[in-house]
């Protein structure tokens, strides 16, 4: 492994005196090798890089950002190996996983080349003058969106490609002409390194401009760069207290930015009576693999499921606990994941309201799945303890007396990223009022499935109200990500030749665009 220098403008940079190790995930000793904390003003110039970039980068035509994507991806699957050694080391995810994730991070990067060719992305809006209407005339006006400026982008924990270096947040900015810097997240340093390389490699073979994308190391360096005024948005997906932080630090900018930060989710499950009776075994050993899947170190996985008093609940709560007990304990991404999964366990055992189902301790160097059952009162009463996320493979279940209490458990639940609603058809139709309820807390309701799979498509919403995100008109997740990024600008009577093409009468992208209110490709 070659020491880590710092991404700036297209260079490599290593002022700083502290060196950083990376750990190996399995065993907790230092990997060979080490890498360059940024100093202030490598973290400046990171931000300065971008900015000098952006105003080539947002002006190429979108086919030339779609081939830097599909380079990037190429690049990416390129990697051989070792790489997935190398990931598997620092993270201790297994290789099936990891070539997943690849596959979904080229994927994705894919998906957008696909959304820029399509164009609907720009939003274009025409409304043609009118010089004779009455009582006053209409100008010619044109509207389209462009990147808002450079992105700074936090890597997870617990997705080394899909939600990091190369990730989504990454693709998305990208993708709407914003250059990124990126803040390598200090679990896999290695593999952000590689990642970056594959990046830069692309970047050459499309000539995109220097400074297009930017990568720097360290602990405390994120602070600076979100305060650069350089930066215009950021992109976090992690713990509560860390994207709330980050916003505040941008809230409180001479010049505010917006943070579209993914934070914290228990993503309850509905089961209902039917339902259970009918296959309460089956929704236990099924509920209990998207518990335990990735040792629970997803942010949609399941926290917290809450049915209603009856014999079935009863003994599917008992099916479940035999599920869970009967689950290996797995090695987490590294010591520091594993000692607050044990935080978040100590907290549910020590409450008086909440009692430990599993057999099984918590006690060794690994992940043991853990059962607890909680008194519905702390929902209705807002309690804070069964609001946290416990990141790992645990779950809570909560019991309801009737659909009334079952409600006012629902009114106090905090913002999620996913809901689940586990019913028998004919219940489904009589749910309406759950699904209300349940469409105010979440970004995405399934029905009959479990939360841990998020497809990468068009259609896909993986944010909510807050604290499961910053904003929950976004989502981190899906070509609508890409809104995030970007911001109208609208055009009065401007020339033709002036205008972006998106706006020009040829209409050279060949896009469908709102003209005069219908949706046209056609020329004017």
């Amino acid at each position: 492994m070659s020491d880590g220098y710092n991404y700036i403008g297209g260079r490599r940079s290593g002022l700083g005196t502290v060196l950083l190790s990376s750990i190996d995930a399995h065993s907790g000793e230092r990997l060979p090798g080490f890498f360059y904390q940024a100093t202030d003003a490598e973290v400046d110039a990171a931000a300065q890089a971008a900015a000098t970039a952006y105003p080539v980068y947002r002006a190429l035509a979108p086919e030339r950002r779609a081939c830097f994507l599909e380079a990037i991806a190429d690049e990416l699957d390129a990697l051989g190996g070792d790489f997935i050694a190398l990931v598997g080391c620092e993270t201790a995810l297994p290789a099936p996983r990891i070539n997943g994730e690849r596959g979904r991070t080229s994927g994705q990067l894919r998906l957008f080349a696909q959304v820029l060719r399509r164009g609907d992305y720009l939003g274009a809006r025409i409304d043609r003058a009118l010089p004779q209407r009455l009582p006053l005339p209409r100008p010619d006006l044109r509207q389209c969106r462009l990147g808002v400026g450079p992105v700074a982008v936090f890597g997870a924990s617990n997705f080394p490609l899909a939600f990091s270096t190369a990730g989504g947040d990454t693709a998305a900015a990208l993708a709407a002409g914003c250059p990124v810097v990126v803040k390598a997240h200090s679990g896999h340093m290695a593999t952000a390194q590689q990642v970056a390389d594959a990046i830069e490699r692309a970047a050459r073979r499309t000539q995109m401009p220097a400074g297009v994308f930017n990568m720097i190391f360290g602990s405390g360096v994120g602070e600076r760069l979100v305060r650069h005024p350089a930066i215009q948005a950021v992109g976090f997906t992690g713990s509560l207290k860390g994207g709330r932080a980050l916003c505040d630090l941008a809230a409180a900018r001479p010049q505010p930015i917006p943070v579209f930060a993914e934070m914290s989710s228990i993503n309850p499950v509905l089961v209902l009576p039917e339902a259970l009776r009918r296959r309460g075994e089956v929704i236990a050993r099924e509920l209990s693999a998207s518990v335990v899947q990735g040792a629970g170190q997803f942010c949609t996985n399941p926290g917290l499921v809450i049915g209603l008093r009856s014999a079935e609940f009863s003994a599917f709560v008992e099916a479940l606990r035999l599920q869970l007990d009967d689950q290996p304990a797995q090695t987490m991404l590294n010591p520091g994941t594993l000692a607050s999964y044990a935080a978040g366990l100590r907290a549910l055992a020590e409450h008086p309201q909440v009692q430990r189902l599993s057999a099984t301790s918590h006690d060794g160097p690994q992940a043991c799945a853990q059962l607890f059952k909680a008194d519905v009162q702390l929902l209705l009463e807002g309690d804070e303890l069964l609001q946290e996320e416990v990141f790992g493979p645990a779950t809570v279940v909560v019991e309801a007396s009737d659909r009334e209490e079952l409600h006012r458990a629902l009114a106090g639940l905090r913002g999620q990223l996913t809901a689940t609603l586990i019913a028998e058809p004919a219940e489904l139709l009589e749910a309406g009022d759950l699904l209300a309820r349940l469409e105010e807390k979440v970004g995405r309701v399934l029905v009959n499935g479990y939360p841990t799979g998020v497809e990468v498509s068009d259609a896909m919403v993986h944010g909510g109200p807050y604290p499961a995100t910053s904003d929950a008109r976004g989502t981190s997740v899906g070509t609508l990500a890409i809104d995030r990024f970007l911001r109208p600008v609208c055009y009065q009577n401007l020339p033709d030749a002036l205008l972006p093409d998106a706006l020009k009468n040829a209409n050279p992208l060949g896009i469908n665009r709102l003209v005069d209110g219908v949706f046209s490709r056609e020329l004017l």
